[in-house]
């Protein structure tokens, strides 16, 4: 039996493309969606496909994470929109999850959806064959050369983006400028921003939205904390006034918020 062969060729931009010379082998697929219609559509595009085989077909997500917890497949279509269990809340849950290509209505889940390392396209409904093909060959790539989505180069943000920060608030995207958050707290599984004008709820951790955050204006004071220091009004002792909020800062953090003040 030959070995493998991967060639690469490399593009102007700098980016591998990969021609892989194996076999046909059709990539094992599910489909999440609690929309009958929808099932029914991604089903008939899946059987027009050469490089797919349906295994499986879930309207209940739950029964779906079972069926991943018991079974290997190579590709998941998954519905992003689906009452109490939605397509963001299974890839969180997933302990090794396979490629993703997520479906949704609204195209702005989209930010989100790249967030995530097993997530290879995103499709808006309603989805055409020519759309749908391409983002199966994109899963094909990763499932045939075996190349990790996350060692792809990333494209850098571009500078406008660099001011915003996006947060899912009742399985809508809003745009959250930097300079309008006062600080974050942490509140068990969630995180409350608060803002000039109004409070964000929102299902995440300190940790990623400090990943998020630019170093030079947020800053850490405390293991529940993150606070904007150009709102710092008034510091004493070991805690700060930012608006009417008064924010502890741990004997660890004091030195570097000292240090980032612009002191006299």
């Amino acid at each position: 039996m030959k070995p493998k062969r991967l060639y690469f060729n490399e593009s102007k931009k700098g980016i591998f493309t990969v021609v892989n010379h194996l076999k046909h082998t059709p990539m094992k697929c599910i489909i999440i969606d609690d929309e009958e219609i929808a099932r029914v559509i991604l089903e008939k595009l899946i059987s027009n496909n050469k490089n797919l085989d349906l295994v499986n077909s879930f309207n209940n997500p739950i029964e779906a994470l079972k069926y991943l917890n018991q079974n290997s497949v190579d590709l998941l279509f998954l519905d992003i929109h689906m009452p109490a269990f939605t397509g963001f809340d299974l890839l969180q849950t997933l302990k090794n999850p396979p490629k993703v290509i997520l479906i949704s209505s609204h195209a702005n889940f989209a930010l989100e959806a790249f967030e995530y390392n097993s997530v290879v396209d995103f499709l808006e409904k309603p989805i055409n064959q020519i759309r749908f093909d391409k983002a199966v060959d994109k899963a094909k790539l990763f499932f045939n050369s075996k190349i990790e989505i996350k060692d792809l180069p990333v494209i850098p943000a571009n500078e406008d983006s660099k001011s915003d920060l996006y947060v899912n608030i009742y399985k809508r995207l809003v745009k959250i400028s930097y300079d309008s958050i006062n600080l974050i707290e942490a509140k068990g599984d969630y995180i409350l921003i608060k803002t000039d004008k109004e409070n964000y709820t929102v299902h995440s951790t300190l940790k990623k939205i400090e990943d998020k955050l630019p170093d030079a204006v947020f800053l850490k004071v405390h293991r529940s904390f993150i606070i904007n220091i150009k709102k710092i009004v008034d510091i004493e002792d070991s805690s700060v006034l930012i608006g009417k909020n008064v924010v502890p800062v741990s004997r660890s953090s004091k030195p570097e918020l000292m240090k980032r003040l612009n002191l006299l």
